[in-house]
C-alpha cells in the first residue's frame, strides 16, 4: 500500500513563486516516473511536468521556463518549483507516481502501479 501526500500550495500574487512537494510512502520497492498534474475549474486535467527515474523530463508548454521538476529518490519525493506565477496557473495540483509495490509481481518493470495524491490548491491573485 502506498500513499502520496502533497504540500506547499497556497495563495500567492502574480509574479511570485511556490514550491510544491510530494512524498510517497508505504510498501515501495522502487518508483519509476513521478509527475505533477493540475486541474483548474472548467479545464481538463493536464500534465504539468514529469520526471522519470533516469532523469528524463517533460513539461507542458505553458510552464516551460517557469517551472522546474526535481526528485529526491532517497526520500521518494518529487518537487515542483513554480516561478513567475500567473493567475492562469491557479489550479489543484496533484502528484502521481508509477510505483513498483513490494510483494507484487511485475513482468514489465517499467510499468508499475499508478498512485495519486489528494491534491494541493494553488491560487495566484491579480
Amino acid at each position: 500500500q502506498v500513499q502520496l501526500v502533497e504540500s506547499g500550495g497556497g495563495l500567492v500574487q502574480a509574479g511570485g513563486s511556490l514550491r510544491l512537494s510530494c512524498a510517497a510512502s508505504g510498501s515501495i520497492f522502487s518508483i519509476n516516473g513521478m509527475g505533477w498534474y493540475r486541474q483548474a475549474p472548467g479545464k481538463q486535467r493536464e500534465l504539468v511536468a514529469g520526471i522519470r527515474s533516469g532523469g528524463n523530463l517533460n513539461y507542458a508548454d505553458s510552464v516551460k521556463g517557469r517551472f522546474t521538476i526535481s526528485r529526491d529518490n532517497a526520500k521518494n519525493t518529487v518537487y515542483l518549483q513554480m516561478n513567475s506565477l500567473t493567475p492562469e496557473d491557479t489550479a489543484v495540483y496533484c502528484c502521481n507516481a508509477d510505483i513498483l509495490v513490494m510483494g507484487s509481481t511485475y513482468y514489465d518493470l517499467s510499468r508499475g502501479d499508478d498512485y495519486w495524491g489528494q491534491g494541493t490548491q494553488v491560487t495566484v491573485s491579480s
